[in-house]
């Protein structure tokens, strides 16, 4: 069975370690740590899109990403450009998108406005549960999601990561 080399490179942050994972034309994960503490999880993640991945450290591959991430937290970058390519369920694409589309730099919604930017407002918990599955932190804004009363929710880097992104986000408006 042919591999599937998919390269990774590590990131320090003002908010710990990011690990990116992309194929050397586009990024598809990027997540809080570092590979050491994800491997497990991108093995079971790698393993449902992909035939016999085998990882290798690249650090080259995400240089341009590095880049921008480093922009984002030092200068307030609001837009990113580095090419991504998702990889889950069309219902979480959408919600992705939907991410991207409709929430400004600075700016927050709901599990219920983002159901009813999609036109499914009865979609909430699936919404939730797509933006749970959210595969590439911060570019993919799902830190920009707060509860319907206005508190902070669940995020899978943790409720501190969020809130120093919100904040971030907020000192550029």
């Amino acid at each position: 069975m042919p591999e599937t080399k998919i390269y990774y490179g590590e990131m320090e942050t003002p908010v710990g370690p990011l690990t990116a994972l992309g194929d050397g034309d586009a990024i598809f994960r990027m997540d809080y740590g570092t590979m050491q503490s994800l491997e497990e999880k991108y093995i079971k993640w790698t393993e449902r899109y992909f035939t016999n991945p085998v990882f290798n450290q690249q650090q080259d591959v995400i240089a341009g990403l590095k880049e921008e991430i480093m922009d984002y937290f030092q200068e307030g970058r609001q837009a990113f450009s580095v090419p991504m390519k998702l990889y889950g369920t069309p219902f979480q694409k959408e919600v992705w998108h939907a991410l991207m589309d409709t929430i400004p730099f600075g700016k927050t919604s709901t599990y219920k406005g983002i159901a009813q930017a999609i036109g499914k407002e009865k979609a909430v918990r699936a919404v939730g549960g797509a933006v749970n599955k959210n595969p590439i932190s911060i570019i993919v804004p799902c830190h920009r999601v707060i509860g319907s009363n206005g508190k902070m929710v669940g995020y899978n880097g943790g409720l501190d990561k969020k809130e120093y992104l919100l904040a971030l986000e907020g000192r550029s408006m």
